[in-house]
């Protein structure tokens, strides 16, 4: 049954994106089986926000060549290093600092991950995120960074908003993108992806309306 209900939620959703929108498989909080079951239906892109929890998965799991890890926590300094090893997409880059970072180490261990920076625009206590203003003014330097490639921007609708107020902030994101010509917007989770699509989202990030409830304890990482 619940192998059904999953190859059934997957099936509705990408008959439900267009063309343009990829579904992102958020999968913390999920053991490797239902990673495996949707690997087998041709899903490829699976994300994670807590290293700890995602290493495991990822080594139970390396049998699977095709399958393309994404990180979506808040990137911590000190884990910048496992995450350029574990991970080749990156959505949550919120800083010049952390830029810089990730630059020295990807260097430092061949690798050539690719970002999204993580923009805030609206206020938001609990989420991090580049001011839009200071983005721009740090655009030139970023783009310069080597060993780095960075392919779009990131954000996250504040709890609370109503659907027009968060339609206007996912089209914020895109009109940013689009003028720092980046093709990819990492914008919209179970709750509002609806909008972010209609705004113009290439990539929307869900969990329990795919996986349903998470029957993993949630693990520091």
């Amino acid at each position: 049954m619940i192998e059904a209900d999953l190859s059934r939620r997957w099936a509705e959703l990408g008959e439900a994106l267009p063309p343009s929108t990829r579904l992102l498989a958020v999968s913390k909080g999920h053991p490797a089986e239902p990673i495996r079951f949707l690997a087998g239906l041709g899903q490829q892109d699976f994300a994670e926000s807590r290293l700890q929890e995602a290493l495991p998965k990822q080594e139970a799991l390396g049998d699977l060549q095709d399958l393309r890890w994404h990180f979506i926590g808040r990137l911590q300094a000190n884990k910048v290093r496992q995450v350029v090893r574990a991970f080749p997409v990156i959505h949550s880059i919120n800083s010049l600092a952390l830029c810089r970072r990730v630059s020295r180490i990807a260097q430092e261990e061949q690798r050539h991950p690719q970002l999204m920076l993580q923009v805030k625009l609206r206020p938001d206590p609990s989420k991090g995120g580049w001011d839009p203003e200071d983005l721009r003014a740090a655009w030139e330097e970023l783009q310069g960074l080597p060993h780095l490639r960075i392919i779009g921007l990131m954000t996250m609708a504040p709890l609370g908003l109503e659907s027009q107020e968060r339609l206007a902030l996912f089209q914020e994101c895109r009109r940013l993108a689009d003028d720092l010509g980046l093709d990819e917007c990492s914008m919209g989770m179970s709750g509002d992806w609806q909008d972010a699509v209609t705004a113009g989202a290439t990539w929307v990030r869900l969990g329990s309306a795919l996986f349903g409830a998470r029957p993993l304890q949630q693990s520091a990482g």
